[in-house]
Order: C-alpha cells, then structure tokens, then sequence
C-alpha cells in the first residue's frame, strides 16, 4: 500500500533560450562584410506525456528539482544555436500539475501518450543578421535569450474510474470490489483498511465493462481534512456515477447516506450533480420485512440494491443499475 504516491511537490525550472549572435563576415578583402549573426537556440520545455500503465506518481517521489538544458547561443555564418533537451515527465492518466504560489493548474493529462508542455523554454534571441536592412546594413545589435521559468509545482493524481465506491469504513466496498471484479484489495476489519484507491474492471454482458474504483474510506468532517480527508475526496471528482454503499447493519441508513452526501458537498458542490446509487451491503442476513423497513429510511429519488458479496446475492441487479447509470451519463455528454 505504501507504494501509491497521488502528491508530489517539485521545483521546476524550464531552459534559457541562447542569445542571438553579434557577428561579422570576414572575407580576404573585407573584415567586416556584413552581419551574420545566427539566432540563439530555443530552452528545454518540461513536458507532460500520459502512460496508461502508470498508476501512481511513486517513480517520481525522488524528482526535487527538474532542470531543462539552456539554448546554444548563435554564432557566425548565420548558424543558430541547439535548442536545449527537453524534459518529458511520464504520468498516469488523470494528474493534474498545478503552479503551487497561485493554484492555477498549468495541464491536465487524460489520455494515454498526450503530451503537453506545462512549462515552456524561453526563446532564443535573433542574431543580427536579423536586423539588416536597407537603411542598417551593419546592426550591431543582436537580442538576448528569453529566460526559462521555474517555481515549485505540484503534481497529484486523481483516480479515473466509470464508478467511485463511497461509505465508511468496513462498509464493505473492498469485498464488492473484489467480488465483481479482478481486483484484490486488502481487506481487513478496522477503520481505513483501504488506504489508498484500488481499481477493478468489471465484466459486463455482450463482452462490455465498466472501472470501479474502491476510495478510501470517509469519515465526518473529511471535507475538514480529518482522517484521510482530502485526499479521498479528490478521487471522486473523476468519477461519472457514484455508488453509496451501506451495511445492512448500520443503524440508521437513511443518516448514514446523508452524513456522506454532505461530506462530498462541503468539499465541492459539483459533487452532487453527479449520479448516485447506493448498495445495502452484508444484506444475505435481511428478510423481506427488514428490506422494506431499510427502503423507507433511504431517499425516494436515489436507486437502490441489495447487495451480499457473500452470497452473490444481487450483484447482476447492481451492475446492471451500475450500467445504465453510466449511459445515462454518457448521453448527458454527447
């Protein structure tokens, strides 16, 4: 579990661009024959690229300070100078590098080989032979390189998944993930067993699926930061659809989901624009009786499944919900 890294903080300078060139032609007969000076070359960028097979920052935990090369400057016989060695940072889908003084977020990574240059080398200056003209033909001017930029940038991860798992501790989202999908979480009976997100794919009917993502567990007052806080919430704003899943044996279920619901509101509003499901958990034990006194505590407008890991009880039920939510919001994009 110590190998998900999701935040990393790094300085970053990009390259200097080379000056420009105040030179001369010398030939047999005349030491001075006419400008020449070739143009400085163009600084390293720093460049983003996404790689589909990366799912955590952890190889980058090392990086405190990442340099581009400068430009060449120019020289004489009008040669421009080589531009600096760009620096390429490979990534999971789904960071975000951001300027850490403004908060302005500087790219976005989405799709597998996307690159984008988050931080820019400076340009090289124009030598003098650039200045020529009718009116100069010896300028003696040739302009410097731009600087490069540099600052401390942050770099953090937000899971892509079709489906976020949302509840508490134990709720049970790590044995629903590991019994509809490939995935193996560790699981264990104690607060905050999933420390860090745990991705799944699950195999639908006509040789379709959907990503799951199980998310750290939430307590009250995450949106405060308490507990793993932030850093669960985060993940979910990725999330297209969002699955409350909650035990059979919680004691007030209809409570449980608007303690939930209000943790994703305090933190971003946005949240709750999204689709919600919730799954009863542990439910194998619940007769019919119990089931309809649990469905008159849970809000009308949210569907809901009854679900058991153990048995199997309900999972097709619960993907089948789980599918049609997602292409409703597909065809809200579209």
């Amino acid at each position: 579990m110590e190998n998900f890294v999701d935040f990393i903080r790094v300085f970053c300078k990009s390259g200097h661009g080379g000056a420009g060139s105040r030179h001369f032609m010398r030939t047999k007969f005349k030491a001075m024959a006419g400008p020449d000076g070739g143009d400085g070359g163009r600084g390293g960028h720093l460049i983003l690229r996404g790689n589909a097979q990366l799912w955590t920052l952890l190889h980058l935990r090392w990086y405190k300070n990442v340099k581009a090369e400068n430009g060449e400057n120019g020289s004489g016989d009008n040669c421009t100078g080589a531009m600096g060695k760009d620096i390429v940072i490979e990534v999971p889908l789904g960071t975000i590098v951001r300027d850490e003084e403004t908060g302005k977020v500087d790219a976005e990574i989405l799709h597998d080989g996307e690159e984008v240059i988050f931080m820019p080398g400076g340009q090289g200056g124009r030598g003098n032979a650039y200045f020529k003209t009718a009116t100069n033909q010896a300028p003696e001017h040739a302009q410097p390189g731009e600087p490069g930029q540099e600052g401390w940038k942050i770099l953090e991860l937000k899971v892509l998944a079709d489906v976020g798992l949302v509840g508490f501790p134990n709720a049970g989202k790590s044995t629903l993930l590991s019994s509809i999908t490939a995935a193996t979480p560790k699981i264990a009976n104690y607060a905050f067993t999933t420390l860090t997100p745990q991705l799944g794919m699950v195999e639908y009917r006509d040789d379709k699926s959907f990503c799951m993502a199980d998310l750290p567990g939430i307590i009250e007052g995450a949106h405060e930061g308490k507990g793993l806080g932030h850093r669960f919430l985060r993940h979910i704003e990725r999330n297209a659809v969002l699955l409350f899943v909650i035990p059979a044996d919680s004691e007030d279920h209809g409570k449980e989901f608007r303690i939930l619901k209000n943790e994703l509101e305090q933190f971003n509003p946005e949240l709750l624009d999204k689709q919600f499901l919730i799954a009863i958990s542990k439910s194998d034990m619940l007769d019919d009786e119990l089931k309809t006194a649990i469905s008159a505590e849970l809000p009308k407008d949210v569907p809901h499944v009854f679900i058991s890991a153990v048995t199997q009880t309900g999972l097709q039920e619960l993907k089948d919900v789980l599918w049609e939510a997602l292409i409703s919001e597909e065809n809200k994009i579209s």
